[in-house]
């Protein structure tokens, strides 16, 4: 019965700021690993960020430099830090969790996630 639940999408400007987040509820946040996703429209869900339970992180490479990715164990909740946003920023970013250890290659890959959120949009006007 867990379940992600994200917060924190909305339209913003290119070249500004928004920060996501993902509360995991029924759990006591033991998960090897948390990523999140994002699916623009007629696209493939591609992977943005991921962070172990270790805080080890990774981004994709549109993501790197511009987004962090975090985690607040005491609040159960993991974070999206996304600045300097671009149109092609636009989709609906979901958050997902990973029972299991696994490699940043399978991070990667959504088959590798045992739990999904249902998504928050993020839009980027220009």
């Amino acid at each position: 019965q867990v379940q992600l639940v994200e917060s924190g999408g909305g339209l913003v400007q290119a070249g500004g700021s928004l920060r996501l987040s993902c509360a995991a509820v029924g759990s006591s946040f033991s998960f090897a690993a948390m990523g999140w996703f994002r699916q623009a429209p007629g696209k493939q869900r591609e992977v943005v960020a991921v962070i172990t339970r270790g805080g080890i992180t990774n981004y994709s490479d549109s993501a790197k430099g511009r987004f962090t990715i975090a985690s607040d164990n005491a609040k159960n909740t993991v974070y999206l830090q996304m600045n300097d946003l671009k149109s092609e920023d636009t989709a609906v970013y979901y958050c997902a969790a990973a029972r299991e250890d696994q490699t940043m290659y399978r991070l990667s890959q959504r088959r590798w996630y045992d739990f999904w959120g249902q998504g928050t949009q993020v839009i980027v006007s220009s």
